[in-house]
């Protein structure tokens, strides 16, 4: 699996929606990741959805579809997702335009990131900044 620039990405979140399709919805025109893939089951639920930003890909799907990892995730809390950007007020513009909730503006942190942070349409926590996990600088 490869995100939008053709990279592999190392780690991918998957989370579980009860409305998958408002989160793709709101992680593709407020948060502007692109839409790598969308599998419907009959009913429409979302039996495997793939959207990238940068290097990174998340994976996610309709709750209450059955399988091991819905049983899994059936008690589990929410998730926190962090996302590298290039500009994180643009970025921000973006979210704030499309009624994302914001939960801290865009912030310059004291070890050299800025970033702010959303809550998404089921309460997942979305950090969007400029550090890059695994290296030494923001």
């Amino acid at each position: 699996m490869a995100g939008a620039n053709g990279r592999r990405a190392g780690i991918s979140p998957t989370l579980l929606y009860t409305d998958a399709k408002a989160a793709v919805r709101q992680l593709t025109q407020a948060f502007g990741f692109t839409e790598l893939m969308v599998l419907e089951a009959e009913d429409g639920s979302v039996t495997h959805a793939e959207l990238a930003q940068g290097d990174g890909v998340v994976m996610l799907g309709s709750k209450g579809r059955g399988g091991v990892f819905d049983t899994a995730m059936k008690d589990a809390g929410t998730a926190g997702v962090y996302v590298v950007v290039d500009d994180v007020d643009a970025h921000h513009r973006r979210a704030v335009e499309h009624g994302a909730e914001i939960l801290m503006p865009p912030t310059d942190q004291d070890y050299g990131s800025r970033d702010y942070m959303a809550r998404d349409v089921e309460g997942n926590v979305w950090s969007f900044g400029t550090y890059v996990p695994g290296t030494t600088s923001a």
